[in-house]
C-alpha cells in the first residue's frame, strides 16, 4: 500500500531537506502490525536527527519520529494482543513521521478509553524519560528536592507529576516569566526562570533546603551551575542538551562547535570528594530493551498518572511550523501533530 510521509532526502543537515512524499509500505510480518497513523508526538531528538547532529538516525533518507498513535488496521497471523480497530500509541526508533507504519507489538500498548489520539502520542516517550531519569537512575526519595528543566515541556510536567507521587519537593525551571503560571498550576512547589545568573540564583532559592537531584537537559552552563549546588550525595540525570538547539532551518555550525568545545568538564575526583553523581541516558538504549521498557511501564501505571498536556496541536501537512514553533522553546506541554 501506498502511505504519506515527512522524509529527510540526501543533503547537508537543513530542515529544507525534510520534504513530504508517497512510498510504498510493505506488509506486516508475522509479528507486526500495520498501523493507521492518527497523532505524532514531537521530540527535540527529531531537530538533532534532522540536522544530522544525532548518531542513532539510520544512514541516508529516513522518516523521524520516535512515537505514534493510531489504530491497527492489520496483524500478523502472529501477534496476539491486538487485533484491527485496537486504539493504540507507540514507540518506534525513528519513522513516525508518516501516515502509515509497520511495527511490532511488543513497541505497542493499547490508548486509555478516556484519552484521544493527541494525548496518545503525547505520553511514552515523556513519561518514560522522566520516570527512567528519576526512578531508576536518580532513586529519589520522600522529602528530597528535586530541580527540574524545561519543566513545562512534556517530560518536566511528567516529572513533576512523578516526584510529587513519591513525596519529594520540586522546583521547576523555565526559560520565561510566561511559564511560572503552568508551574504554579500543575503543583511545582516553586519555579524561577534561567538565567546568566542562575548559579546564584539557585541558591538563593534554595535557601538551607539540600538538592538532592536534578533533571537535565539544557547542558553547557546551566548543567554546571545545577550540579555545583548540590548537596553530598546529590544525582544530577541528564537526558538532552537544548542548548545546542536553535532557531533557523539548518544548524549554525561555527557556534555549535563553540558550544560543544566549551561544554562542561567534571573532574572525576572532585565528584569523590564532593560525593556527588552524574548519570545519563538515551531513551533510544530503552528501545532496544523492550522487556525493561514494558516493566517500567507497568510501575508507572501503578502510580495511577494523570493523561498529558497537549500544549500544541498542527495537521499533518504543517510540519514545518509545528517544528518551526518547538524550536523557538516558547512551547508548554507536548507539540502534537495530527494526521
Amino acid at each position: 500500500m501506498h502511505r504519506k510521509s515527512w522524509k529527510i532526502l540526501p543533503g547537508s543537515g537543513s530542515m529544507k531537506n525534510l520534504k513530504l512524499v508517497e512510498d510504498e509500505l510493505p506488509e506486516p510480518l508475522s509479528h507486526q502490525a500495520l498501523i493507521e497513523v492518527k497523532a505524532i508526538g514531537l521530540n527535540f531528538a527529531d531537530i538533532f536527527a534532522i540536522f544530522g547532529l544525532y548518531s542513532a538516525t539510520p544512514k541516508g533518507s529516513f522518516v523521524p519520529g520516535l512515537e505514534f498513535s493510531g489504530i491497527v488496521a492489520s496483524a500478523g497471523k502472529d501477534v496476539k494482543h491486538f487485533k484491527p480497530g485496537d486504539r493504540v500509541m507507540g514507540v518506534t526508533r525513528f519513522g513516525a513521521y508518516t501516515s502509515h507504519l509497520v511495527v511490532s507489538e511488543k513497541y505497542l500498548i493499547k490508548i486509555p478509553d478516556e484519552w484521544n489520539f493527541e494525548e496518545g502520542a503525547a505520553y511514552l516517550v515523556q513519561a518514560l524519560t522522566a520516570y527512567y531519569g528519576l526512578v531508576e537512575l536518580a532513586r529519589v526519595q520522600k522529602g528530597e528536592t528535586v530541580l527540574i528543566h524545561s519543566a513545562a515541556g512534556g517530560v518536566g510536567l511528567y516529572a513533576n507529576r512523578i516526584a510529587k507521587k513519591l513525596g519529594a519537593y520540586t522546583i521547576g525551571v523555565v526559560g520565561s516569566s510566561s511559564k511560572l503560571g503552568l508551574l504554579k498550576k500543575v503543583g511545582y512547589d516553586q519555579g524561577m526562570i534561567r538565567s546568566n545568573k542562575f548559579r546564584e540564583e539557585l541558591k538563593n532559592e534554595l535557601k538551607d533546603r539540600p538538592l538532592n537531584v536534578v533533571m537535565e537537559c539544557i547542558g553547557g552552563k546551566i548543567l554546571m551551575d545545577s550540579y555545583l549546588n548540590m548537596a553530598p550525595e546529590g544525582r544530577l540525570v541528564t537526558y538532552g542538551s537544548a542548548h545546542y538547539s536553535q532557531p533557523g532551518k539548518r544548524p549554525n555550525y561555527i557556534r555549535l562547535f563553540l558550544k560543544y568545545i566549551k561544554r562542561p568538564l567534571l573532574d572525576p575526583q572532585k565528584m569523590i570528594e564532593q560525593n556527588k553523581a552524574v548519570m545519563g541516558f538515551n531513551l533510544i538504549w530503552l528501545y532496544e530493551n523492550h522487556d525493561k521498557m514494558h516493566r517500567l511501564l507497568q510501575e508507572m501505571d501503578a502510580l495511577q498518572l494523570d493523561k498529558p498536556y497537549v500544549g500544541h496541536e498542527f495537521e499533518f501537512d504543517k510540519m514545518h511550523k509545528a517544528l518551526q514553533l518547538f524550536q523557538s522553546g516558547q512551547t508548554v506541554g507536548k507539540v502534537v501533530v495530527k494526521v
